[in-house]
């Protein structure tokens, strides 16, 4: 069996809902917890049943998210590594993501990650400023953060991610710098960074809607933006991807993988699978995702028949994000065309505005088409 392939597990329960946060998660859940786990045991192993035939998955990398997947107890946690180790070769996986938020880790949770083959972290700081914190929903402090880290790496994770934002509400330049600065004590070996998107059915559009929300203007979160992709590298941290930075060696394997148009299934309500050229999305609903999942129904949820076309556009689309770029060869090799012929008049376009340039066989996003990311993308859109 090929291990050319990742691994997603959603765990959709949440303490409390961030006001930013617009992912198929809950708060308030917890009694359907339980029972959502053992589906997503029963959903693996039908699985490996169609897919390894009999045998184990044995995927490049799995990663769990959420949701928060920390917000599971103890025996909780227990269920799931007991339902993914029934199911797959962890040992063979080169690299195994959870996701954790600070005020729902502790160290004997860190343990039994770690006994479990959990070889990367990823800590939602989001920032290092409790202001900012507290206006975006998060239940945790700043030196709650720095603690969890420090606790982390007494575990024994040498492989920590953290994520931070900027543009968020009340945040200054100075407050950005002041995190930055922070996360660089921590010695963490991956940071991602986002800016604030403020998306339909949030708390935070709701306060705007009302009026409530004060928001840095442009020119603030620009200045913000430019900072820290010079702040970055200076201290280290190679920018790979548009929002991602690593200490040498130390990219998100799992997440370069979407990037890189390689299959991924994904278990869980609301999980996304990518897989023989069609893409499968799951019940956002926990109640129907177990009731589908009972029913033994596996990757036939909602089904979608990716066409040439998409196809092509999202190799561009996602190959761009990456600062390495469109693999022209890989991109004739997939699809037996010369990328000049389906997108030159773009290609011309985006190089003449100074936001893609060509190197070492490669189409990449200049430092402006960084910036401009989505002006680009747009460009590649077949009409």
């Amino acid at each position: 069996m090929t291990t050319d392939f990742g691994v997603y597990i959603h765990i959709p329960f949440c303490k409390q809902k961030c006001f930013y946060c617009d992912f198929p998660s809950f708060a308030g859940r917890e009694k359907y917890i339980d029972e959502y786990l053992n589906s997503l045991h029963h959903e693996m192993e039908l699985g490996a049943e169609r897919i390894a035939e009999k045998g184990k998955l044995t995927p490049h990398t799995i990663y769990i998210g959420g949701g928060t997947p920390s917000h599971l107890n103890l025996s909780q946690m227990e269920m799931l590594f007991e339902a993914i180790h029934a199911n797959m070769q962890v040992r063979d996986v080169a690299e195994f993501t959870m996701e954790a938020n600070p005020c729902t880790i502790d160290e004997e949770k860190l343990h039994l990650m770690k006994s479990n083959g959990i070889n990367r972290i990823s800590i939602g700081v989001q920032s290092f400023d409790d202001g900012c914190l507290q206006r975006i929903g998060r239940i945790h402090k700043s030196s709650m953060a720095i603690e969890k880290v420090r606790l982390a790496q007494k575990a024994g994770f040498d492989n920590i991610s953290i994520d931070l934002m900027y543009g968020l509400p009340g945040q200054t330049l100075d407050m950005l710098k002041k995190s930055l600065d922070k996360a660089m004590e921590l010695s963490v070996q991956h940071i991602s960074v986002y800016g604030l998107q403020l998306e339909e059915g949030t708390v935070l559009v709701k306060q705007q809607e009302m009026g409530r929300l004060e928001l840095p203007d442009d020119e603030a979160v620009e200045k913000m933006y430019d900072y820290l992709v010079e702040y970055l590298p200076v201290h280290g941290f190679s920018r790979y991807e548009i929002s991602n930075y690593a200490m040498g060696g130390y990219y998100s394997r799992h997440n370069t993988l979407y990037w890189q148009d390689v299959p991924y299934l994904g278990f869980g309500s609301g999980a996304h699978s990518y897989w023989r050229g069609n893409r499968y999305e799951n019940p956002v609903d926990i109640g129907e995702y177990i009731k589908a999942t009972a029913e033994g129904k596996f990757l036939h949820i909602v089904e979608e028949a990716v066409s040439e076309k998409a196809h092509m556009e999202e190799f561009c689309f996602l190959g761009l994000r990456m600062t390495k770029g469109i693999n022209k060869e890989k991109f004739r090799e997939k699809f037996n065309r010369d990328i000049y012929e389906v997108f030159g008049d773009a290609i011309k376009e985006m190089t003449a505005k100074g936001l893609l340039q060509e190197n070492d066989g490669a189409l990449s996003l200049t430092p402006m088409g960084m910036k401009y990311g989505n002006i680009v993308f747009g460009a590649f859109i077949i009409e």
